[in-house]
């Protein structure tokens, strides 16, 4: 197989899905977010503008989980949009037409499904550009499965080209590979649906140190006077905001509940 190079096409516009590149739009909106996260650690734990500098760390890392969020979401549409992609490449073939073929027809229905901007009609229209340049088909897809970091889109690429070598039934293996995607989808949805009360009550959570600060701060002025511009109230705010670091990054993890 291709397991030593990841990406076989040449195509500048294949994506590596695991990694999350910023449009010009993103790229501030999130910039802005970081800052705002820096400005209020540096106000409430420190009151000090200059420990803007030493908390720019916290930025980054904040627009490095930004990425790892947006990928992780980029994914699941793709690996939805996948699933719908099988389904018409199936019915497709039962109508007649060669895999090849097919795949060109489902790029329609996604089209008209998805529309143009969405991730698997780039998919798509990268495999047809593929197809007309006398790329074979598997290549196509077990480039886009190793790219898409979709555990299920590469099991699928591995078995059509074992079953295409083999000769297998493949109007089967698609319906199969659909059903199996759309239960994990399923499955996902359910347990999203489940959780989403803890994930609204975990992200409450995170802001409640900020707002009992600041509620203390407004009613009794000067009551953590001690705590700022002085040694031992640099030491213990930061010892403070370790473990509410510690406290955040172990909630997130409770939450995040992977089929």
């Amino acid at each position: 197989m291709w397991r030593n190079s990841k990406v076989q096409a040449s195509n500048a516009r294949n994506i590596d899905y695991e990694n999350y590149r910023f449009s010009m739009k993103e790229g501030i909106w999130y910039s802005v977010q970081g800052v705002v996260v820096v400005g209020c650690i540096s106000y409430f734990f420190y009151r000090s503008v200059w420990a803007c500098v030493f908390l720019l760390p916290v930025f980054f890392w904040f627009i490095k989980e930004k990425r790892k969020e947006l990928a992780k979401k980029r994914k699941q549409e793709l690996s939805m949009q996948f699933k719908d992609m099988i389904l018409s490449l199936a019915a497709n073939q039962k109508a007649g037409y060669s895999v090849e073929n097919a795949i060109r027809e489902a790029y329609k229905d996604m089209l008209m499904l998805y529309g143009e901007d969405s991730c698997i009609c780039k998919e798509l229209s990268l495999i047809r550009k593929g197809l007309d340049n006398n790329v074979v088909l598997e290549k196509l897809l077990y480039s886009l499965g190793v790219r898409s970091h979709v555990p299920d889109i590469l099991q699928f690429a591995e078995v059509f080209l074992i079953a295409k070598r083999n000769g297998g039934n493949m109007t089967e293996i698609l319906a199969e590979t659909a059903s199996t995607m759309e239960q994990k989808i399923e499955v996902d949805r359910e347990i999203q649906v489940l959780i989403s009360s803890k994930q609204m009550e975990q992200k409450i959570m995170n802001v409640v140190p900020f707002l009992i600060i600041f509620y203390i701060s407004i009613t009794s002025k000067g009551f953590f006077d001690v705590l700022y511009h002085n040694l031992a109230g640099i030491v213990i705010m930061t010892i403070c905001l370790i473990i509410y670091f510690v406290a955040f990054r172990m909630s997130r993890q409770i939450v995040e509940i992977e089929v």
